[in-house]
C-alpha cells in the first residue's frame, strides 16, 4: 500500500519490461549457469513429463525436478545425476548414447535436445548441479547495474537496464515526451482517467525543476487514485454486488468496496491493511471501519438453491476463502492441496485444512436465503450520520 515515490512513477511501466530481460541479455560477460533461466525450461520441456512431480505418470522411479529425488542411489544404475561428475551421471550417459533403446529423451517422445542444450546439462552437473526452488519462492535481489555508454540519458536504475538492452539492439532512446502528452500518460497510468484541460495547462506553465514531481502527487492525492488502484484489489476479493449463483439477488457489500478505496486514498500501510480484511472484527474494541473490512470475507460467491446440501456449502466456502487468501497475500495457488499435496508449489493438503479450519469459524448460513443482505450483518450509517449512530448505540 505505500506509494511509489513520484520520481520513479514515469518508469513503473519500464519496470515491467525488465522481467524479459535476463542478465545475459544485457551483458555479453560469461557468467554462471542457473537453473531457473537456463536448466528448468530444458528439463520442463524434454523431462518432467515423465521424471517431474506427477506421481501417476513417473517412469522408471526417478524425479529429476528434485535435488534429493535426482542424485539419490539407484539400483540398476549409478545416480542421475552426480554432482561434480557429469560423466558419472546416468542423466548424461541417456542423452548422449547413440542407442535407440537408452537415449533420452525416448524416440517415441518426438522430443530431442540440442547439442548446445546437452552441453549445457553436462557443465551445470559439472558445476555442481545446483538447484532453486521456484522463481517466484525465491526473496528479490537488486541486481547489479548494467554497463551502458550514454550514462547521462538514464535518470534511474531501471532507465539503465532499458537503455542498455536498447544499446544491445543497436537502438536510441526515444525523444522526451512533451508536456502535454506527458500528462496525459500520468494520468491514465495514476487514476485510470485523462488528465483535465486546466491541469495539463498549468502543468504546460509550470517551469519549476519539480513540475513534474507536482503533477504526480496531484493525481496521488485525487479520489480517483484510490478508485483506480482498489478496482485492482477488488477483482483479487472477488467483489460482486450480487450473490453470484442461483437468483443472483443484489448484495449490499459496496460499503466494503468504498472501504478499500479510502485505504488506497489514506495511504493505509500493508500490514493494517491486511489485518483488518482477515480478522478486522476480532481486533480489540473494533472500530465500525475495521468491522467493514472484513467484507473481504464475505465476498464468495453463495447460493440458496432447492437441493443444495448446508454441509457441502459451508466447505465451499471455508474452501473460497482460503484460496482466495492463498492467492491474494501468499501468491500461491494453493487450490491444488484441496485433494493432494501440491506438486509445484511447497503447500501439503494438511496444511490447506489446516488454513481453512481458521475460515471454517463463521456464523454465515450455508443459504442466502435469496435477500439482498444475508446475515451476519453490520448496519453502516451514512459518513454525517455516524457521530448520532454512535451516539444511540450507547444508550
Amino acid at each position: 500500500m505505500r506509494i511509489p515515490k513520484p520520481k520513479l512513477i514515469h518508469s513503473l511501466r519500464a519496470a515491467l519490461v525488465i522481467g524479459l530481460f535476463t542478465t545475459q541479455n544485457l551483458s555479453a560477460a560469461p557468467q554462471s549457469i542457473e537453473f531457473n533461466r537456463d536448466i528448468r525450461p530444458v528439463l520442463s520441456q524434454n523431462c518432467f513429463a515423465c521424471h517431474g512431480a506427477d506421481s501417476a505418470s513417473r517412469k522408471g522411479d526417478l524425479r529429476l525436478d528434485r535435488f534429493e529425488d535426482a542424485t539419490a542411489s539407484r539400483k540398476d544404475s549409478s545416480p542421475a545425476i552426480v554432482p561434480g561428475k557429469p560423466d558419472s551421471s546416468e542423466l548424461i550417459r541417456r542423452i548422449l548414447t547413440t542407442d535407440e533403446d537408452d537415449v533420452m529423451p525416448p524416440v517415441k517422445s518426438h522430443k530431442t535436445l540440442t547439442a548446445e542444450q546437452k552441453q549445457l546439462l553436462q557443465q551445470w552437473i559439472a558445476d555442481g548441479a545446483n538447484y532453486q526452488a521456484h522463481w517466484a519462492l525465491l526473496a528479490p535481489q537488486r541486481p547489479e547495474l548494467p554497463k551502458v555508454k550514454d550514462k547521462k540519458w538514464a535518470k534511474n536504475p531501471i532507465d539503465t537496464f532499458v537503455l542498455a538492452r536498447l544499446e544491445q539492439e543497436n537502438l536510441k532512446p526515444a525523444s522526451q515526451a512533451d508536456r502535454r502528452t506527458l500528462a496525459r500518460r500520468v494520468s491514465l497510468d495514476l487514476t485510470g482517467l485523462p488528465p483535465t484541460i486546466g491541469e495539463v495547462d498549468n502543468f504546460v506553465k509550470d517551469k519549476s525543476p519539480d513540475a513534474y514531481e507536482k503533477f504526480v502527487d496531484l493525481k496521488l492525492a485525487s479520489q480517483q487514485w484510490g478508485e483506480h488502484r482498489g478496482r485492482y484489489w477488488l477483482d483479487a476479493a472477488r467483489y460482486g454486488d450480487t450473490h453470484g449463483i442461483h437468483i443472483d439477488n443484489f448484495r449490499e457489500i459496496w460499503s466494503y468496496r468504498d472501504w478499500v478505496i479510502k485505504a488506497f486514498n489514506r495511504n493505509q500501510p500493508f500490514d493494517q491493511f491486511t489485518i483488518e480484511q482477515l480478522a478486522g472484527d476480532l481486533l480489540p474494541k473494533p472500530t465500525l471501519d475495521q468491522e467493514i473490512a472484513t467484507g473481504f470475507n464475505r465476498c464468495n460467491i453463495t447460493t440458496s438453491e432447492g437441493g443444495a446440501i448446508d454441509e457441502e456449502y459451508l466447505v465451499l466456502y471455508a474452501r473460497d476463502r482460503t484460496e482466495t487468501t492463498s492467492a491474494v497475500w501468499l501468491g500461491l495457488t494453493t487450490g491444488c492441496a484441496v485433494c493432494h499435496d501440491h506438486k509445484f508449489d511447497p503447500i501439503s493438503q494438511k496444511e490447506f485444512y489446516s488454513l481453512s479450519a481458521f475460515f471454517n469459524n463463521t456464523t454465515q448460513k450455508a443459504m442466502d436465503g435469496n435477500v439482498q443482505n444475508t446475515p451476519p450483518i453490520v448496519t453502516v450509517p451514512k459518513e454525517e450520520d455516524r457521530l448520532k449512530w454512535e451516539s444511540f448505540a450507547q444508550r
